[in-house]
Parts: structure tokens; sequence; C-alpha cells
């Protein structure tokens, strides 16, 4: 009888999961999953905590509550602290595991393209402690706008920039902008949320760059009718403790959120195995690290350029199609001639804008208003994993739908700095 084969994956985001869930019952492995959190994480639906949608709980399950009927799974809380790859050892937490595999799934961060020092004047959106932080200035800056009493500094208490073209940019800059105009207008006695002002800043020369040219130039007038002021072409100079510089102007604000970048995390980053100019790791057609036969990297944490001669995009399907790949890829091991390299499947891209508005672009298929916004609710409902977060998340949008109010809106106690 053959001996298991052990796996280990660093990181259980999407495609981590994935992996895991291919060989958990797969008797002839046993698998060991690391995170340092205990929860698998909807990055998709982040802004949505961030605007007072949901609740955290509605995009967070608890990684052990997935993995409870995989037998051959165990999942660890822990920081990965040393990797032998001679003697194929992990350190984490005190504790040492050898493996057969690895397969590293550590996602991106927040990157500002060499800017480093713009990080304390602005907010992320890459994890639940940024959506609260961030949920918190929001809801934070109407409370002293109200505490005031004076519209000069309601008005610059309330004035929002969004730095980032990208789909987090555009929904972010479509929430805050409802937020301010419909859920809370009628909450307040001293000040007229309406103020509110929403800048939508791009490098480029239009939003959504990935998207067709006609998508673009519909979710800008979407954001203008909403109140967003979307400027294009405007690349930031410079960010300070006070607002921020472009080309031709300089915006005072209090609130600066980031969603222009993303990079490798930094624990792929440390790694010595050769990389891009973002810090993803170099694979080959099987999603295998370069120069490397039992040692695997998916989703942001890699570079796969076999298919399209460029970069897969770092998006949630590219990362769950890679794990189940990894996954089949271990168990055909004995079947060399079953072994093809990884094709990813385009199941094409959505963003929505606000109440009644998305877009989506599916092949040639070209989505936009209310068809493109069912299609994004339904799409994202799908995907969410646990059938207590698809129920919670459904019973919110209805409610936020109905009744236009947002059922988040606790703020919690600073956590900036824990």
């Amino acid at each position: 009888m053959t001996s298991k084969k052990k796996v280990i994956v660093i990181g259980v985001g999407f495609g981590g999961l994935q992996v895991i869930k291919t060989l958990g019952n797969d008797p002839n492995f046993e698998v060991i999953g690391i995170d340092r959190t205990n929860h698998h994480l909807f990055q998709p639906l982040l802004y949505q905590v961030a605007t007072a949608v949901l609740s955290p709980a509605d995009i967070a399950i608890p990684t052990r509550s997935i993995t409870t009927d995989y037998k051959n799974v165990k999942i660890f809380m822990a920081k990965v602290e040393h990797i032998n790859f001679d003697s194929k050892t992990i350190s984490f937490s005190g504790r040492e595991e050898t493996f057969d595999y690895l397969v590293i799934a550590t996602g991106a961060q927040t990157s500002y393209f060499g800017n480093a020092d713009w990080q304390k004047y602005t907010y992320g959106l890459k994890n639940l402690k940024d959506a609260l932080n961030l949920r918190r200035r929001i809801l934070m800056s109407f409370e002293e706008a109200e505490l005031s009493g004076n519209i000069d500094v309601a008005k610059r208490l309330l004035n929002y920039v969004i730095i980032g073209g990208g789909p987090t940019g555009v929904e972010l800059a479509g929430s805050i902008a409802e937020l301010s105009r419909y859920s809370m207008r009628r909450d307040f006695r001293l000040i007229d949320p309406a103020m509110t002002k929403v800048t939508l800043i791009e490098a480029g020369p239009r939003l959504l760059s990935n998207f067709a040219t006609s998508l673009s130039d519909f979710t800008k007038k979407s954001l203008e009718d909403r109140g967003v002021e979307v400027l294009v072409n405007s690349p930031v100079q410079s960010i300070d403790e006070k607002g921020l510089d472009l080309k031709d102007r300089r915006i005072n604000t209090q609130t600066i959120i980031w969603a222009a970048g993303v990079e490798a995390s930094s624990f792929s980053q440390s790694l010595s195995f050769e990389k891009d100019k973002t810090g993803r790791i170099i694979v080959d057609e099987y999603c295998r690290v370069k120069n490397q036969k039992d040692i695997f990297a998916i989703g942001d944490t890699a570079n796969f350029s076999y298919q399209l001669n460029r970069p897969l995009p770092g998006v949630s399907p590219v990362a769950m199609q890679q794990g189940r790949y990894v996954g089949h890829y271990l168990r055909q091991q004995s079947r060399p001639s079953l072994l093809k390299p990884f094709q990813y499947f385009d199941k094409g891209n959505m963003a929505t804008i606000g109440k009644n508005d998305a877009i989506a672009e599916i092949g040639k298929l070209k989505l936009k208003g209310f068809i493109g916004w069912i299609g994004w609710l339904f799409v994202h409902l799908v995907y969410q994993v646990g059938f207590k977060n698809k129920v919670s998340t459904l019973i919110s949008w209805i409610w936020s739908y109905v009744t236009v109010r947002r059922g988040a809106r606790l703020i919690q106690e600073d956590i900036s700095n824990t």
C-alpha cells in the first residue's frame, strides 16, 4: 500500500480552497492548509462592507466549517516562518511539517507603485480590517460633520477621493454616492448628506480599461449621474495628510481611498524564485514554479503567461480554475498522458456601478444597466461560499433595495493600529 502524499497549501483564498476541496477526500493525499486568518473571504464584496451594505459575516466564513467534511484535511491558522526547499520542510508558529508538494496561493496586496509613504495617508481595501477601517472613517465623517454644525467644515469632511478607475474604484464611488444621497439623507438635522463630494481619479484615458470602450463610457456617465466627479488622464503626483496633488490641481480631503493597483503578497515576494516586476512568481504551463517540479503557485501570486502571451488577470475565476487544475494535476501524477497544460476559460468581466446599474462583458456579449445589474447580482450570489452567507447577503440586498437603507452602519472601535 502506497503512503499518502502530503500537500501543503499556503493561503486558503479562492485558489487554495479549490486545491483543498479537490484533494480533500482523496485517500491518496494528506492536505494541510495554512492561512494567517481563520476565514475564507469573498473579496469581490468587500466594498459593500466598507459602505455599510453588508456585515463582515456576510462575506466571510470560517475555513474550518468549509472543510469539515474533508477528512484528509488539516487547517492551521498560522504564519509561515521558513521553508527549506531542499529538505521539503516548512515551519510555522513553532510547528514543522514535511511536504511532497507545495502550493503557494497567498494572493495580492495593495501596490503604491514605489510610493510606499502614501500608504499612511490613504485607505486600502484588501481584507476585512481594511473594510472596517474604511467604513468607520466614512461613517465617522458624517457624525463629525453633524457635530460641527458648520457647512464649510461639513463639506471638507464629506469630501471623498478614490484613486483608481478599476472595478473596485468604480464600485466604491457609486456606493458612497448612493449612501450619502439616498440611504442617509433623512437621518441628519444640521447637515445635508447630499452635499457629499465623491471624486474618482484614473491615471489612464478611461475607466475600466479591461472592458469595451462603450461600457467604460456608460460607466462614466452613470457615475456622473450619481454626482461623482470622474477625472481621467490624471495621475497622482503626491499625497500628504491634507490631500493630494494632480498635474493641474490640488484636492484637499481627509479621506483618500487607494484602489489603484496590486502586487504579489510580501510572502511570495520574499521567496527566491524568479518573479516579475510586481513580485508574482513565474510559473510554467502546468502552474509549477519555474524550474521546480513539486512546487506550484496560483492566483494573484503567479505570473502565468503561456495562454495569452501576457499574465492572466488577477481575478477570482483565474485562481479558482488554477486551484482545481493543480488538484487534478496531482491526482493524475501516475498517468502522465493525462497531464495537459492549464487552460483558462474566460467567463467574462463584470462591475457594478450602483442600484440598477452594472456592466458585463462575456465574449462578444455586452450587458449594461438593469440587465447587467441582475446578472452581476446572480453571479456574485452563486459564487458566495456557504449557504448561510448566500441567504444573509440576499436578504440584505433585498432590504437595501426596497428601503434604500443600509443595515450595517455600526461604527466599531478604531482598529487601525491593532
